[in-house]
């Protein structure tokens, strides 16, 4: 399986979460991108588990995305992932920039946050920022079930 990089794409009409040491955060309706990287040896597979953990909604959280892919105020509409070999998740997140959740889903770089803010889908801008990065993203749409 090819590594990478990848977004999932989230929205919410506003709910409150705990995400595990963050403690509770509120979330205002709009729309979630979290930036994460398929490096290790399962590669762009991680994806999958998203997918699988949002849709099944059986399993304990593991890392900060867990508590908003388990959390019935959100909905997985869309991934975004690329091939590559190299560690580009915090440049993809600097791309993507502010507004964002501070220290959400970013414990292991040295980066201000990994989830970002849009009011509205920001579908066009993620596909730019993966194209800054000489990527060619692939966007995957979730059959979205009743939450």
């Amino acid at each position: 399986m090819d590594k990478g990089i990848y977004c999932l794409v989230l929205a919410t009409a506003g709910t409150t979460v705990r995400a595990g040491a963050l403690g509770e955060i509120a979330f205002p309706e709009g729309w979630y991108i979290y930036v994460g990287s398929a490096l290790g040896t399962g590669g762009l597979k991680r994806l999958d588990r998203h997918v699988t953990l949002f849709r099944d909604r059986k399993k304990s959280p593991k890392w900060h995305i867990d508590h908003l892919l388990l959390a019935p105020g959100f909905t997985l509409k869309y991934t975004v992932s690329a091939a590559t070999g190299h560690d580009l998740e915090c440049l993809l997140a600097q791309r993507l920039g502010e507004p964002g959740i501070r220290n959400f889903g970013c414990s292991d770089c040295s980066c201000t946050t990994h989830l970002f803010f849009r009011e509205h889908d920001p579908k066009k801008e993620i596909i730019t920022a993966f194209k800054t990065l000489m990527l060619a993203p692939a966007i995957q749409t979730i059959n979205i079930r009743d939450v």
